[in-house]
């Protein structure tokens, strides 16, 4: 999955819940490729392989979308252990 449908892909997940916007924001800075700016799409990502590698483990299928039910709840669970810490 090309980074700009992946980054839509969990934008649609997120767009309905702004109270998850702080959390992917973060998420998205933590997970993003270093010297991201220095390529095409300058778009904050993580690197195509670590999409690929989420993708595999997840569905089954290097280039599938990360789902919404997923998206939202993986970004749940980041902000429940951003209070454990």
């Amino acid at each position: 999955m090309r980074g700009r449908s992946w980054l839509a892909a969990v934008g649609r997940a997120i767009g309905p819940r702004p109270s998850l916007w702080p959390v992917a924001l973060r998420q998205l800075r933590r997970l993003a490729e270093p010297g991201w700016w220095r390529s095409s799409p300058r778009l904050p990502l993580p690197s195509p392989e670590y999409r690929r590698f989420r993708s595999i483990t997840a569905y089954g299928d290097p280039d599938a979308a990360p789902e919404r039910a997923d998206v939202v709840t993986y970004l749940r669970w980041c902000r429940q252990w951003e209070h454990v810490r």
